[in-house]
């Protein structure tokens, strides 16, 4: 047998007892003896020899064995062209991938009474920027190393099907310079939404902002920003980061309606087949979603708040002028009549004289 040297041998197994043995003579030379004291005549012998190729580095493609069958009695020399064999096993790279992920900040807030020392700005641009730092981690744990891998990445990127791109990826770093990445740079990172809105359409806007809006790029419709990184060749127990950089255009955030935002981003581990590769059944997932929020400070501008009390002052003024008329109207309908009394016809040479709320009797001379 022609062996690698890290293929080692472990043993021989046989249905029956036929006097077969093996030994390893050399790291790649094993050596069975068939047949033990003799083989009879037109008879078949059949065993298995085990290997361990747990220690086999992975760059091979093809593990060859070379059998020969040899007699110690002499043979003829044209009976002895089928005494060689050569087995080729394709090898396979059984990996176990998996990828985490985490977000710097996993949150953060804003809003037009936010201190504007909290964001960015680019060169001479006007828009205010949240920095998003993203590091993901590929791990192998196994048994074999992977010969090459991908991992595919999606953010969410518009807050309407027709909205601006809200993001804008300024690097992405494999460690160990093992690796490439690529992705679509935003052409336009600062837009800051133009709308012709009145002074009541934007308190109407503040009061109804509320509820909490989640982007996933699994849900159709929404768009999203992806990016591709391929890795070399990763070892067994070995592991590769990603870091990416990239910035939030909040000026875009400042014109939805929603009070929280969540963005649902996903990155996924892939492996070539090409490259004979296999991920063992039920191992570690290659998948992982990583989240962050934006959280609107629920403040209004200064002169929203200005207004808003300039027309609650008016409101309540009119309402209080509103309960006066209508509580003299009131007044003028339950309260009696005095000093005007009146006389009414009566039989017998009298009258009546009625004076609310009481009855008076006077002759008719008077």
């Amino acid at each position: 047998h022609s062996l690698l040297s890290a293929l080692l041998f472990l043993e021989m197994m046989s249905l029956e007892e036929m006097g077969i043995s093996c030994e390893l003579l050399e790291l790649d030379f094993l050596k069975c003896s068939v047949g033990f004291p003799f083989m009879r005549s037109k008879s078949k012998y059949e065993f298995s020899v085990i290997f361990d190729t747990s220690h086999l580095s992975g760059e091979e493609e093809v593990l060859s064995f070379i059998v020969t069958a040899q007699s110690g009695n002499m043979e003829r020399s044209e009976s002895l062209h089928d005494n060689t064999l050569v087995l080729m096993v394709p090898l396979m790279h059984e990996v176990d991938t998996s990828i985490t992920g985490i977000m710097s900040p996993t949150s953060f807030v804003y809003g037009e009474s936010v201190d504007a020392a909290n964001f960015i700005q680019l060169d001479d641009l006007e828009c205010h920027f949240q920095p998003i730092n993203i590091t993901l981690q590929v791990y192998n744990t196994g048994p074999s190393t992977l010969p090459g891998s991908s991992v595919s990445i999606s953010f969410p990127n518009r807050l309407s099907s027709g909205g601006a791109e809200i993001f804008h990826v300024q690097e992405m770093v494999v460690g160990q310079e093992k690796g490439n990445c690529s992705f679509q740079k935003n052409p336009t990172p600062c837009i800051i939404p133009q709308e012709q809105e009145n002074i009541f359409h934007t308190i109407f806007a503040f009061f109804t902002k509320s509820g909490r809006k989640v982007l996933d790029c699994e849900k159709p419709g929404i768009s999203c920003l992806t990016a591709h990184c391929n890795f070399s060749a990763l070892a067994k127990e070995e592991s590769r980061t990603i870091d990416i950089y990239m910035l939030l255009n909040t000026e875009i955030l400042k014109k939805d309606s929603s009070s929280v935002i969540q963005f649902m981003s996903r990155a996924k581990v892939k492996v070539d087949p090409a490259l004979r590769v296999v991920e063992i059944a039920h191992g570690n997932p290659e998948e992982v979603t990583v989240v962050f929020e934006a959280l609107h400070n629920l403040e209004p501008r200064g002169y929203v708040v200005g207004w808003i009390i300039a027309i609650s002052l008016l409101v309540g003024i009119l309402i209080f002028l509103l309960l006066a008329v209508l509580l003299w109207k009131v007044s003028l309908a339950i309260v009696p009549t005095h000093g005007c009394p009146a006389l009414l016809p009566f039989q017998g040479g009298r009258s009546i004289l009625l004076d609310l709320p009481s009855w008076h009797w006077y002759s008719e001379g008077h």
